[in-house]
């Protein structure tokens, strides 16, 4: 783990800032090249358009959820350090709602087609969490409990784990959830080679990234505990796997309607000879 790559005189480069940074970009990356193998280069300029607002959604999201739903108690004590997103403390689901709350914002106002540009963010999404990770990892924080064990992470000094739990192995809860996005991420590319109704490739990614989520939360030990002993990344990931699955039903529901000869849906397979993705 390095918190800090090298310094520039009194300035320090830090891991977690420039690996958050590859993590965005190479997410923007991926929406743009599948939206372009999906046959939606209509939504290409789009993605160029509203890439800066989604990072400053998500940034306000991330940090918003961090403060206020994760670490509430330590920065009510230090309210300085609330703007310090270089130090760390970006929640991922907090994130993606505040980039999802400006993505619903551009696309009705620019009128883009929702269910096809959210399908296209879906991958982007994957990878674009897993590299955040990584980030996490090299700052020394979103770690586990102790595995009372000899087996684990062991932190170096001046990471929040160490500070919190000293000399002890962590479960490796980040890595592991890095590593699992990344088996979504294959899982969707396998489910891409067949046609799903628009809106089906979003419901995955909500209900399997949150599922696996919920899961691995039960090994992290740096946030508070509430009712049922689940934290605030619990009580975020339950309510949005049972969207994505009601999303799911919805959209094989409405693909199944009849449509009529000269309908918006219709004159819109007639442009898009892929389908629906």
């Amino acid at each position: 783990m390095h918190q800090y790559w090298f310094w520039l005189g009194p300035f320090p480069v830090r891991a977690y800032s420039t690996v958050f940074a590859a993590a965005f970009l190479l997410g923007l990356g991926t929406a743009l090249y599948f939206a372009r193998a999906d046959g939606r280069r209509d939504l290409v300029p789009h993605i160029w358009n509203v890439a800066p607002w989604l990072l400053i959604g998500g940034l306000i999201g991330a940090r918003f959820w961090q403060v206020f739903f994760f670490e509430w108690p330590y920065y009510a004590q230090h309210p300085a350090e609330i703007p310090k997103i270089w130090h760390g403390g970006l929640s991922i689901q907090g994130g993606v709602t505040g980039a999802f709350l400006v993505g619903c914002w551009y696309v009705w106002k620019h009128r883009v087609d929702f269910w096809a540009f959210a399908d296209v963010a879906a991958p982007a999404l994957l990878l674009g969490q897993s590299i955040g990770r990584d980030a996490n990892l090299l700052n020394g924080d979103a770690f586990g409990d102790p595995t009372h064990g000899n087996f684990g992470l062991l932190y170096p000094p001046g990471t929040l784990a160490r500070a919190t739990y000293g000399d002890q192995p962590l479960w490796p809860a980040e890595v592991w959830e890095g590593q699992a996005d990344v088996l979504l991420f294959a899982l969707l590319l396998v489910l891409k080679q067949r046609r799903w109704p628009k809106g089906f490739l979003f419901s995955y990614y909500l209900t399997a990234y949150n599922l696996v989520r919920f899961g691995l939360e039960i090994l992290r030990g740096d946030s508070p505990r509430y009712l049922f002993h689940w934290d605030a990344a619990q009580w975020t990931a339950a309510p949005l796997v049972l969207i994505g699955l009601g999303l799911a039903v919805y959209v094989f529901w409405r693909d199944q309607q009849p449509s009529h000869p000269g309908t918006p849906a219709n004159r819109e397979s007639a442009e898009d000879p892929s389908g629906s993705n």
